[in-house]
């Protein structure tokens, strides 16, 4: 048991997904998963294990911002052995070419701040996906003929932003979308050595000013899933 998470040992799996919303966490798991333990309600914050095609995965809730998530990761990696940890999550589409329902596959992912900050100070450090995941993830979403973009997107600090001007640098700059937490959970990946991706669901778009009713959402995130299992395990 750790502060933030009440599993015994050898109930994380090594392989984690990360949702933000511990109750999407409960919804992919006992879509997806068989033989699901719940493992995890410390400050109601729900985890499961199970397995998916023989495979153990644990879906683990991540919570909203870098902060929550690098409290999360942290403690799944150092005391939990985590190896693979997939962030599964919705996010904000910043380009034309992206659609709502549309996967992205986040490459890169740039933001102002991270929790890591304090260890890099002045150095910019380039949080990156892993390439066997990013590949597979890819690969996993052209078989399913899932609209699919691979790239850079933007982790937020703030949910409510108001600084157009930026925005519209990140999309002249090709950003693809934005959301609140891979770039930790790359900067964490690389320090511990583990293989980290982002795999998302345009669920309302800047631009246009679009977003998939809150009733339509866990069927456009069926797909994300099912990738992410599907790169983990390639």
């Amino acid at each position: 048991m750790t502060i933030h998470i009440g599993a015994q040992p050898g109930d994380i799996a090594e392989t984690v997904l990360l949702p933000g919303d511990p109750y999407r966490a409960k919804w992919a798991a006992e879509t997806f998963l068989e033989d699901v333990k719940l493992v995890n309600e410390v400050r109601g914050m729900l985890g499961f294990t199970g397995t998916w095609k023989g495979n153990r995965v644990t879906i683990h809730g991540s919570g909203m911002g870098m902060p929550s998530l690098s409290i999360y990761a942290n403690e799944l990696i150092r005391d939990y052995g985590a190896q693979t940890l997939i962030r599964i999550g919705s996010c904000g589409g910043m380009q034309e070419s992206v659609k709502v329902r549309d996967v992205i596959l986040a490459m890169t992912a740039s933001s102002i701040s991270t929790p890591s900050r304090g260890i890099f100070k002045e150095f910019q450090f380039a949080p990156c996906a892993d390439w066997s995941l990013l590949k597979a993830a890819a690969e996993a979403a052209e078989a399913k003929g899932t609209p699919t973009h691979v790239g850079g997107i933007y982790s937020s600090d703030v949910f409510y932003d108001e600084r157009p001007d930026l925005n519209e640098q990140m999309t002249r700059h090709g950003i693809l979308g934005v959301e609140m937490e891979a770039a930790e959970l790359y900067n964490l990946a690389a320090r511990h050595g583990r293989r980290a991706l982002a795999v998302l669901t345009v669920s309302d778009h800047l631009l246009t000013g679009e977003a998939l009713p809150s009733d339509q959402r866990e069927k456009s995130f069926g797909d994300m899933v099912e990738i992410a299992l599907q790169a983990a395990f390639a």
